[in-house]
């Protein structure tokens, strides 16, 4: 098979898997808190969220850790068919009644939503420098149809639900069951082939020189221990034999706490780490809070709805164009653009809710809100794929993710109070406080560059060669 051909049945299949993911995500998180309500009464209300967030965030870790030693297309099967149980245990509890099932299907659903996020970095797996950002974004990219999608299908679920008599609420979860049935399928037919690595030369000439960016893919060559990374063979879901069992123990991969350590020595890796934490947590806490708001304020359903939206649109919609723009001017400087978008969009809330100014100004700082975090979360995780060693490559984005989602919950828990005690404008100066470890970390890898600090080197890139069993 050829490489072009192999690269685009391959990521074909990650933007099918995370479509079909994404739908049923979206789908069951639109009723979720109702169900929960239901059974437990408002107080409980709030716990269905909190359980998909935590389990989203404690499977991170061990689904890389399983792509890391089988694979990718394992991993993230695996993924799916927990988040189809966890559906098909929301459905019994809602028959049988009973809140704590419930909650406990609720966590592995959520378990979905990480693997949607790891498909993203299976798209750079085994890709040239030159393109992997532009992947990772069009497998980004589906989720907007999910996210779309997904809400869309809760009546007809809920219809579907009911001919088979099925307690109310509970329809959207049996196309979730479907469609996280059918993303396991779309990720299973992942192909798999040993990767032979290209004369260096070829391998620059391939990616282009954008040293001056410093986040070319590669070896840093003033940290230890790196320096055997990127070499010898790579499968094509990104796993190198060396980190698959029965390889020799130096080559083993690492944990998620060596590679968070590791990616605290590395200036560039470390903006990648800390960037998706903040710009998650910053984008949760003004979105959550953004409908109370508008509702506190007198504006309709209707109008909130439109809002969320074009929010939603913002995170996704435009990742290819953000992709284009991290393989082009390097994704260190769309993360830096990713960073002002964000600190934009809270002033613009800030502004919107010290003047009042309606809808309109409210609209438009949560789509740069979405803007913000889709640059941030694409240039951060290109520079994870780039940077880290192939032994700790595959457990450092696992943490990472974890972190994300740990952050978010954080920020949703402490933006109810924050809005209680000071209004909107407080949980914009609130974002505001959490973007700055971002500007710093950010500041300290310009100065290290700029100092001559740790720079990332090329890897050989890698065409498919024969397949690995």
């Amino acid at each position: 098979m050829g490489g072009a051909r192999f690269h685009t049945r391959r990521i074909g299949l990650l933007v099918t898997g995370n479509l079909l993911g994404g739908i049923g995500v979206a789908g069951g998180f639109a009723v979720g808190g109702l169900l929960v309500e239901r059974l437990g009464g408002t107080a409980f209300a709030g716990l269905g969220q909190a359980a998909s967030v935590l389990g989203s965030a404690v499977a991170a870790v061990p689904l890389a850790g399983l792509a890391a030693r089988s694979g990718r297309r394992r991993s993230l099967g695996v993924g799916y068919a927990l988040a189809m149980t966890g559906a098909v245990l929301i459905i019994t509890a809602a028959v049988v009644a009973q809140i704590v099932v419930l909650l406990a299907g609720l966590a592995l659903f959520g378990v979905a939503q990480a693997v949607n996020l790891q498909t993203r970095y299976a798209a750079a797996d085994g890709v040239p420098a030159a393109t992997r950002a532009r992947l990772m974004s069009l497998v980004m990219w589906a989720t907007t149809i999910g996210s779309v999608a997904g809400p869309n299908l809760s009546e007809p679920g809920e219809r579907t639900g009911r001919l088979l008599g099925l307690p109310a609420l509970t329809g959207p979860y049996l196309f979730a069951v479907l469609s996280f049935a059918l993303a396991a399928v779309a990720v299973l037919f992942l192909p798999r082939a040993a990767r032979a690595p290209v004369p260096a030369g070829r391998a620059g000439a391939a990616a282009g020189d954008r040293g001056a960016d410093g986040t070319s893919p590669g070896v840093d060559r003033a940290s230890p221990g790196l320096n055997d990374t990127f070499s010898g063979a790579e499968s094509a879901d990104g796993v190198s034999p060396g980190t698959s069992p029965g390889s020799s123990p130096g080559a083993a991969p690492g944990g998620a706490r060596a590679a968070l350590g590791w990616a605290l020595r590395h200036p560039v890796a470390r903006l990648g780490v800390v960037l998706i934490a903040v710009a998650h947590a910053v984008m949760v806490m003004v979105m959550i809070m953004t409908p109370l708001h508008m509702q506190h304020h007198g504006m309709s359903l209707q109008l909130v709805g439109v809002v969320i939206s074009l929010h939603v649109l913002g995170m996704y919609a435009l990742s290819p164009l953000f992709g284009w723009l991290a393989d082009r001017f390097g994704p260190v400087r769309v993360a830096l653009a990713g960073m002002a978008m964000l600190a934009a969009s809270v002033v613009l809330g800030f502004s919107a809710a010290a003047l009042q100014a309606g809808s309109a100004l409210t609209a438009t700082a949560l789509i740069v809100l979405g803007l913000g975090w889709s640059a941030s979360m694409l240039s951060a995780s290109v520079l994870l794929a780039n940077t880290a060693p192939d032994r700790l490559r595959i457990p450092l984005q696992g943490a990472t993710d974890a972190g994300m989602s740990y952050a978010g919950a954080v920020a949703a828990a402490l933006a109810g109070p924050i809005l209680a005690a000071g209004g909107f404008q407080a949980v914009n100066v609130a974002a505001a406080v959490i973007l700055m470890p971002a500007v710093a970390v950010a500041a300290a890898a310009l100065r290290a560059r700029g100092e001559g600090g740790p720079r990332v080197s090329r890897p050989r890139d890698a065409a498919p060669a024969a397949e690995r069993g």
